[in-house]
């Protein structure tokens, strides 16, 4: 199978709560063949545990969870044609006052430009991006 679905942090995240979404894991199950992340949802899984307070039982777990990651799915970068992409829809959204977070317009970049859908609880932040197709697991 070839990969369909980037998935965003509140996906990745949510095996980490104390009570999650039992559906959450019952799709990432079906199409574990065909999910992949971004090195930018890494980034922020690692910089969420790395500020908590060494000791951390939580702090312990997360990290075991975060590096296990790369052998449970493909890791998708941010290139030169996410690069490109990016740059134009952040000029396009800003000419018409929309500002969306930075790192959310490099995943959004990140899924359109490896022709992906991308899987997220927050489609409103992503909602604005040209050619950018979303799936809500969480509904």
């Amino acid at each position: 199978m070839s990969i369909k679905y980037l998935l965003d942090i509140n996906v990745i995240s949510e095996v980490t709560k104390k009570i999650p979404l039992q559906s959450i894991f019952e799709k990432m199950e079906i199409h574990k063949q065909e999910v992949a992340t971004a090195s930018l949802v890494i980034h922020e899984l690692l910089y969420g545990c790395l500020r908590l307070p060494t000791e951390s039982k939580k702090r312990a777990l997360l990290e075991n969870y975060i590096t296990k990651i790369p052998q449970k799915m493909p890791i998708l970068g941010y290139d030169l044609k996410s690069a490109q992409y990016h740059g134009k829809e952040r000029a396009r959204l800003s000419k018409i006052g929309k500002t969306p977070a930075f790192v959310d317009g490099q995943i959004a970049s990140i899924a359109v430009t490896n022709d992906l859908i991308l899987v997220t609880n927050n489609v409103n932040d992503f909602q604005d991006f040209n050619g950018l197709l979303i799936e809500n697991w969480f509904v």
